[in-house]
């Protein structure tokens, strides 16, 4: 008797998620110096989709305090657990990647590091000094964790004032505790607000959607970003990293994004980035305008 073996065939990405492999003079010379130089980048790692375009405007995003989050959040690839000690090179490491890159806006993030009395906001400050002292005509944004809301830390990152604070709301309200696990929304909010209010000149969060959100709970977060005084708002598609993450429960349309960033454009945000393919660095060196 033979036996049939059934396999699940997963649904296929809807043809506006499909990406073009990046070309261009730009690109083909900075890849090369990636490779080159052993350098590391998001943009890389993380297979970012706009890695062409972003590199062909010298952009890049670059993840400091190592590649292990102390947190364990359902939409995110980072691995979990116990960080790594601190490289107290890394600053002066990440400045001349952007250096031998020549790169003219730069991200920097991290992950988590809630085991850190600090939460990494040392290295962080002298990431971005060091990058200023080696690379004086970068411009930069910082894209910060929560720091669990202390204060102290996230005026370390203001103290240093790069060009744009960044710190995502990652999802709607209703959602976040499965989404963002060890996260607060309102939390995330306050951060946000604390940055406009001691003087940051540009803010900045973002979105994914596709994980059961409604409408109108995407519109009530954009509304809760103004209230908050952020500028400049990303929103995009998630895709599932692995099989023991989070679901994709809806690939949103194009027209969708469009409608969103007519309501973001409406409720007063500086600038709407909305498309299946934007991540949080996305046009990333415009947001300082």
């Amino acid at each position: 008797m033979s036996t049939e073996i059934k396999t699940k065939v997963a649904t296929p990405k809807p043809k506006w998620l499909r990406v073009k492999l990046p070309t261009g003079k730009k690109y083909t010379e900075l890849r090369g110096l990636v490779d080159k130089y052993k350098l590391n980048t998001i943009c890389t790692s993380g297979s970012c989709p706009n890695m062409g375009e972003c590199w062909g405007e010298g952009t890049a995003t670059f993840m400091i305090l190592g590649n292990i989050c102390t947190r364990s959040c359902g939409f995110c690839g980072v691995k979990t657990g116990r960080p790594e000690s601190i490289d107290w090179d890394e600053p002066e490491k990440v400045a001349r990647s952007i250096k031998i890159m020549g790169i003219k806006h730069a991200v920097i993030t991290s992950v988590d590091r809630d085991d850190l009395k600090d939460g990494g906001s040392i290295i962080w400050g002298e990431t971005i000094n060091a990058i200023r002292r080696m690379n004086p005509k970068t411009t930069l944004e910082t894209l910060i964790p929560d720091f669990q809301g202390n204060q102290r830390n996230i005026d370390r990152i203001i103290a240093v004032n790069p060009e744009v604070v960044s710190h995502n709301v990652e999802t709607v309200r209703r959602l976040t505790r499965e989404v963002r696990i060890q996260a607060k929304y309102d939390q995330s909010l306050k951060v946000l607000l604390y940055l406009k209010q001691q003087g940051v000149r540009r803010t900045k969060s973002g979105i994914m959607l596709g994980l059961g959100e409604t409408e109108e709970e995407v519109i009530q977060t954009l509304n809760d970003l103004r209230k908050a005084e952020v500028d400049v708002v990303t929103i995009g598609q998630y895709l599932q990293p692995s099989k023991k993450h989070l679901g994709v429960k809806e690939f949103i349309t194009p027209e969708q994004f469009e409608r969103y960033e007519r309501i973001g454009k409406e409720l007063g945000f500086r600038h709407v980035e909305s498309g299946a393919l934007v991540r949080s660095s996305y046009k990333a060196h415009k947001h300082i305008l």
